[in-house]
């Protein structure tokens, strides 16, 4: 069976295999191995954190509690593109709570914890400081960071990514 009729799961599998591979199958090289894998799902299915466990000869529960105890990991799927809103004092004073509000309303989300759009394409998220403060507001989108944002600012740039799309 060629690789372009192998099924999209069994696929991924391989790059996981090619991510292992790559990292020598090294317990000490847990987190290179996660960042990874996170990159390469947009998140860490549960499954092959099992898998990673195995391979590496390291007991599950230390590979799901590097995984759960860095802030970086997440184990919910997250979109295509992730905005991070600073909610840091600086950013809070200078607005960000405004910019939270039109963000949601433009994606559709709500307060109650949904943070990704139904499409996959969008995750906003908060976070307490970027370390920015002097640019405030701050918003990352897929990594680039957007300085003294308004709402307004930042409504447009999700058009123009969901618009590029």
């Amino acid at each position: 069976m060629s690789t372009v009729d192998q099924p999209k799961n069994l696929r991924k599998f391989d790059r996981v295999m090619e991510i292992l591979d790559s990292n020598e199958r090294d317990p000490a090289r847990l987190i290179p191995i996660l960042q990874q894998i996170q990159e390469f799902y947009r998140y860490l299915p549960e499954e092959i954190l099992t898998f990673i466990a195995t391979t590496l000869c390291i007991p599950p529960a230390h590979v799901f509690g590097v995984a759960t105890f860095y802030a970086h990991f997440t184990l919910v799927p997250k979109g295509e593109h992730t905005c991070k809103l600073c909610d840091g004092t600086a950013c809070h004073v200078r607005g960000s709570e405004h910019i939270l509000n039109a963000l949601r309303d433009e994606l559709k989300l709500s307060e109650s914890g949904k943070n990704t759009t139904d499409d996959m394409k969008f995750t906003l998220e908060t976070v307490s400081c970027l370390g920015a403060c002097g640019l405030a507001p701050v918003l990352v989108v897929d990594e680039k960071v957007h300085s003294n944002v308004t709402p307004e600012i930042a409504v447009n740039l999700i058009r123009e990514i969901a618009n590029a799309s």
